[in-house]
């Protein structure tokens, strides 16, 4: 019997995390959705210091600004090395208000790495003024992805709204997953009228509309609630909703696994009901579970995005891509800023690599692939 390379063992001995490990590594969609994942979550613990700026400054002489082309090479005077963009030239309309704005080449802003800029927080804890890349000049903004209505930098925004909008998924999911798992398990470990019951309510749950359910529960939020406590809330509200499908899988485990040989065996070996749950029937399908889970993250940014959107979820001072396309309601804005949709990008991106991990998971963890 052939023997793996990187173990040196015959595939009956190899732990199971290994073929799976192995599985997933030959999925390279998986593969290039767990790199850009991993960009996620970095963007989300140092979105202060990756940020070029802070997301609450505003330049009311530069609404709508265009995104400024980053270059690298100046050979308009000789040899020049280094990172700058140019500046625009602002034109206000006397009729409409509106700016124009035109590539003022004759004035270059130069762009470094770890520039000294715009004080802040590090995780609201460590005072810092370091940015990975921004203006040299400190009282010089950039706009890599231009700007919004108010003249705020949109790359800022977009970087600070990730750790908001990806923190809602991960904080909603594993709320949900309690629920799901403890509800699910409970229904289907015991069966009977527990079972009826849990599964009713499950079913109450998931015929209601899920438009007018957001919009039911986030009324319930209070107005006055702070940036915070509206987070939470809006968090709370998600995992009530999406423990539904989790809980239905793992009843359906459960009803097949409660009568298995192994875990009779532990009944008469005197394990409780707990340790025979824990320890005997969830690690029979840990790996299911974590695919499902990885899965159901897509669906809590796209309910935070949805609900944000519709002015129902978190709201300005707080930013995440929800709010931020809050923006693109105005046609008048799209049509002269298309880039105020660049959180859509995001979230669009977030939601397929989430999903690329997810298959690739559940792929890997097949006992019968």
């Amino acid at each position: 019997m052939g023997r793996f390379p990187e173990t040196g063992k015959a595939p009956d001995d190899v732990p199971r995390r290994v073929l799976i490990r192995r599985r997933f590594t030959r999925n390279r969609l998986a593969v290039f959705g767990a790199l850009i994942l991993c960009g996620f979550v970095l963007v989300s613990v140092f979105s202060e210091f990756l940020s070029p700026s802070t997301p609450y400054v505003y330049d009311a002489a530069r609404t709508h600004a265009p995104p400024q082309r980053l270059h690298f090479v100046d050979t308009s005077d000789g040899f020049d090395l280094g990172m700058y963009v140019y500046d625009h030239r602002v034109e206000r309309d006397e009729e409409t208000y509106a700016n124009t704005y035109e590539v003022d080449e004759s004035t270059k802003v130069p762009v470094g790495l770890f520039v000294q800029g715009r004080e802040y927080e590090m995780w609201g804890l460590i005072p810092m003024d370091r940015h990975l890349i921004g203006a040299k000049d400190l009282d010089t903004e950039v706009y890599f992805l231009g700007a919004d209505r108010n003249g705020r930098d949109m790359a800022s925004r977009i970087i600070h709204g990730t750790r908001v909008s990806m923190s809602i998924g991960l904080a909603g999911v594993a709320l949900s997953f309690v629920l799901g798992v403890v509800l699910g398990g409970v229904s289907g470990y015991f069966g009977g009228r527990t079972d009826d019951y849990i599964q009713r309510l499950i079913e109450f749950l998931m015929s209601i509309p899920t438009i007018p359910l957001w919009m039911g529960l986030s009324a319930a939020v209070p107005s006055d609630w702070g940036a915070i406590q509206t987070y939470f809330a809006i968090t709370v509200i998600l995992s009530l909703i999406g423990w539904t499908d989790l809980a239905r899988v793992v009843r359906g485990r459960f009803l097949s696994l409660r009568q298995e040989d192994f875990v009779t065996a532990a009944r008469l070996d005197g394990c409780g009901t707990g340790r025979v749950i824990g320890r005997h029937m969830l690690p029979s399908f840990t790996s299911h579970i974590i695919a499902s889970l990885t899965l159901a993250v897509p669906f809590m940014i796209l309910a935070e995005t949805s609900l944000s959107f519709l002015g129902l979820g978190l709201q300005q001072p707080v930013v995440s891509w929800g709010v931020l396309l809050q923006e693109a309601q105005n046609i008048h804005s799209i049509a002269h800023a298309p880039w105020v949709l660049l959180p859509g990008v995001a979230v669009t991106v977030a939601v397929l690599v989430l999903n690329f991990v997810g298959d690739g998971i559940r792929d890997a963890a097949d006992p019968y692939k």
